[in-house]
C-alpha cells in the first residue's frame, strides 16, 4: 500500500508533541465498515424517512412502529464489524494517557474494537431510556424480544437512547465534547462532513484554542480551509499508518500483524 499523502513528518512530529489529544469521528468511518443509511430503498421502511420515524412526535403517535424500525437498524447493525479506522483509534489511545474520543455515531463500533470511554454525542443504539424514569440500560437482544420494549423496574416504555430530530444533545456528553475541544493540543477529525452542528464546531473551538486540527476525510468539507491539514483518502486507510507513525515517534507499540487485527475484529 502507498504511503498516505500528506502524513509528512512534520506533521507526525506535530501530533506526537501533542500532551492530549482529542478525536471526532463521524458517519464516514461507520460506513467505510458497511453500516448503511438506513433509509430503506423497498419494503415497508421505503414508506417513511428518517426524519419521519426518529423524532419524539412519531415515538408518541406509534411506539411500536418506531421502535421497529430502530430493531431492524440493529439487525443491520449486529452484522458489520470495526474496521482499522476504529482499531487504529483504540490502538492510540490504549498507548497514550490523554486521547478523548467524541463520536457522533449510535453503532457502538468503537467500543467494540476497544475504546474504553467513547462521548457519543448522539447516544448508542443498543441502549435504551425509560421515559418515565430516564434511566438508561443496555438492550442487547437481537432481534428484540418485545417491541415496544418496556421498563424492567417500572413497567413503562423504553426509547432509543439516540438523539432525535429536533432534540437537543445529551448535556453531559456535549460537555465532556466541549472541555475536550478546548483543552486539547490536537484534534484530528475523522470522517465527518462538519455539517452537523453542534458537533460540527468543535473543530473551529479547538483550533481557537490553539490545537492543531487535523482532518482525515475522502474530500474537502467546510472546516478545510479553516484548519492545519486536510489528509484525504479513506479513514481505514490513513489512520492505521498514521498512528503507527505517531506510536514510532512516542515509543508506543506498532499496529498488531493483519492477523491479530482479524481477532479483535471478530470478538
Amino acid at each position: 500500500m502507498e504511503p498516505a499523502a500528506g502524513i509528512t513528518e512534520r506533521l507526525v512530529e506535530r501530533l506526537s508533541c501533542a500532551a492530549r489529544m482529542t478525536i471526532l469521528t463521524g458517519a464516514g468511518v461507520s460506513h467505510e465498515s458497511g453500516v448503511p443509511t438506513f433509509r430503506g430503498e423497498d419494503g415497508l421502511w421505503g414508506k417513511y424517512r428518517a426524519e419521519e420515524l426518529a423524532t419524539w412526535r412519531a415515538f408518541e403517535a406509534d411506539p411500536e412502529l418506531v421502535w421497529r424500525w430502530y430493531d431492524y437498524r440493529r439487525q443491520l447493525i449486529a452484522d458489520v464489524n470495526p474496521n482499522p479506522a476504529h482499531l487504529a483509534i483504540a490502538r492510540l489511545e490504549s498507548a497514550c494517557d490523554s486521547v478523548v474520543l467524541v463520536t457522533q455515531n449510535v453503532d457502538g463500533l468503537h467500543a467494540r474494537a476497544g475504546s474504553t470511554a467513547p462521548v457519543e454525542l448522539h447516544g448508542n443504539i443498543w441502549r435504551a431510556r425509560c421515559t418515565r424514569e430516564q434511566t438508561t440500560l443496555h438492550l442487547p437482544d437481537n432481534p428484540l424480544s418485545e417491541i415496544p420494549p418496556l421498563c424492567p423496574k417500572c413497567g413503562s416504555l423504553l426509547r432509543p437512547d439516540v438523539v432525535w430530530f429536533g432534540e437537543p444533545l445529551p448535556n453531559d456528553a456535549y460537555e465532556r465534547a466541549d472541555e475536550a475541544a478546548c483543552s486539547c493540543d490536537a484534534m484530528l477529525v475523522v470522517g465527518t462532513s462538519a455539517m452537523v452542528r453542534p458537533a460540527a464546531s468543535l473543530p473551529l473551538v479547538a483550533k481557537h484554542n490553539g490545537a492543531l486540527v487535523v482532518e482525515v476525510n475522502v474530500g474537502l468539507t467546510p472546516i478545510s480551509a479553516l484548519i492545519d491539514a486536510t489528509l484525504v483518502g479513506k479513514a481505514g486507510d490513513v489512520l492505521p499508518e498514521l498512528v503507527d507513525r505517531i506510536l514510532e515517534h512516542t515509543g508506543g507499540s506498532k499496529s498488531p500483524s493483519s492477523a491479530e487485527a482479524a481477532e479483535t475484529t471478530s470478538r
